[in-house]
């Protein structure tokens, strides 16, 4: 009988002690969700346009951009895609295409956000169902993806990004996939 809750604690000891090592080596991430879609091709989808844009877009538009973009799912219920936000409008102004897909969203409350904060996106879309959510794997918003020109996903970041995220990851992504 006392060997039961003496294993438990031993596997949960083991565990923890597993983690730490991996945290000291910096192998850990805890954004590190692993996605399907790193290192493959987008899924195919089209979607309405987000006011203020009069325009949406798809796959074929990611495709014919010429250029990799990054795809951001956000949502104006969402508090970490506010906090995000400053740094989505700094990338922006750097020339950092974002192209961003409003996540089950009313287009009035999403078009809200962006008056008052900003649009930091050049190409708008929504997804108000979540279904073109569902398709690319996403968790959660804010979710952010960068596509090379190709179309292939080549990274994937879960939760806001921050300025250590921009200058370590993702400009290099640019840098090697312009």
């Amino acid at each position: 009988m006392l060997l039961g809750p003496l294993g438990i604690a031993a596997l949960g000891g083991a565990a923890f002690f597993t983690l730490l090592q991996r945290m000291r080596a910096g192998s850990y991430d805890p954004h590190g969700i692993p996605s399907p879609l790193v290192g493959r091709r987008i899924p195919d989808f089209t979607l309405p346009a987000q006011p203020p844009a009069t325009a949406g877009f798809g796959s074929a538009d990611l495709l014919g951009a010429g250029r990799s973009v990054l795809v951001n799912f956000f949502a104006s219920w969402c508090v970490p895609c506010l906090i995000e936000h400053p740094q989505l409008m700094q990338l922006a102004a750097a020339g950092v295409p974002i192209w961003g897909i409003a996540y089950k969203d009313t287009a009035e409350a999403a078009a809200d956000v962006l008056t008052r904060k900003g649009n930091p996106y050049a190409r708008l879309a929504r997804d108000e169902p979540g279904r073109a959510a569902i398709d690319w794997g996403v968790y959660g918003v804010p979710e952010t993806y960068f596509v090379d020109r190709q179309g292939i996903v080549r990274w994937r970041w879960a939760g806001p990004m921050t300025e250590e995220i921009v200058q370590s990851q993702l400009l290099p992504l640019f840098r090697t996939y312009p």
